[in-house]
């Protein structure tokens, strides 16, 4: 026998033991009502009382078809999975003593990725004894976040893993519009060598 763990998350009707309910939906008037009164209105309807959260005072409580329920809870869980996936991730690297051409050439790249609805894992790589200048790369990493601050929300604040200080920035929603991801699920573009300007 299969174990379905959704029938055990929520209880319904007869298993609801508390004295007091209260009552949410399209079909009923929402408040707070008697647990037998509930069920005796769910029975009515030819539906199930279901608790749909446990922890509030009183329970709240639903009437609904349960496996209609449990078909809406499912498929709600896909698709906010399929949106988790979706997330697009591009990579911006900089050198402790980046140049104010290179970093300009980054940034509008920065703008376009985060406007496209990608986030920006933008990290200063410290190769050999420039280690020595992470105090230079932390402050380079917060110009481009405060430069990004239109388009753009620190997600982390710079961190020092290994030979790479990282920043982490998620795109801001427009008013009037939503950012909308332009990669294939997962997929990751780093920006570390600056072409020549088209400009």
């Amino acid at each position: 026998m299969r174990f379905d763990r959704n029938k055990e998350q929520y209880r319904i009707n007869e298993r609801i033991n508390v004295p007091e309910v209260r009552l949410v939906g399209d079909d009923v008037t929402p408040g707070v009502y008697t647990t037998s009164k509930a069920l005796q209105m769910a029975e009515d309807m030819g539906f199930d009382l279901v608790e749909i959260s446990p922890n509030a005072n009183p329970p709240v409580c639903k009437i609904i078809d349960y496996q209609k329920f449990l078909y809406q809870q499912k498929k709600r869980q896909k698709e906010q999975k399929a949106k988790a996936l979706k997330i697009v991730v591009k990579e911006i690297r900089f050198g402790p003593q980046t140049d104010d051409h290179d970093y300009n050439f980054k940034l509008r790249h920065a703008k376009q990725f985060l406007e496209e609805g990608a986030k920006v894992k933008a990290y200063v790589f410290f190769k050999g004894r420039s280690i020595l200048f992470k105090e230079q790369g932390e402050v380079l990493l917060l110009r481009f976040a405060t430069d990004l601050e239109e388009h753009g929300k620190v997600e982390q604040m710079p961190v020092l893993e290994g030979k790479r200080m990282i920043i982490m920035l998620s795109p801001v929603s427009k008013k009037g519009g939503t950012a909308k991801p332009s990669l294939s699920n997962g997929e990751k573009q780093s920006v570390s060598d600056t072409p020549k300007d088209s400009n």
